[in-house]
């Protein structure tokens, strides 16, 4: 799979079903001495009043995504949601 195929599917948390984000292009973390995927970064969802703020994202472990399909990614998070929204 190329990096470019990720963007646009939306991550969503086998757990608990919380919608996490959509992968935006080339949003990967990579470990610099093997080359490995370390991570996959997502945007933080953004309410009305903090259209302003800096952009914030969200790193999931790759060892934590369980399935890439064509629409979704799916992973395994305990309590995702809670949190990465509950600030």
């Amino acid at each position: 799979m190329r990096i470019s195929e990720m963007a646009g599917k939306e991550v969503i948390n086998l757990g608990d079903g919380a919608r996490l984000g959509i992968v935006g292009e080339c949003e990967l973390t990579f470990d610099s001495r093997s080359g490995m995927i370390v991570g996959l970064i997502l945007p933080k969802r953004r309410s009305m009043l903090n259209f302003l703020g800096e952009n914030q994202s969200v790193t999931i472990p790759w060892k934590s995504i369980k399935r890439i399909g064509d629409e979704i990614v799916i992973v395994d998070l305990n309590n995702a949601y809670e949190r990465m929204y509950s600030r």
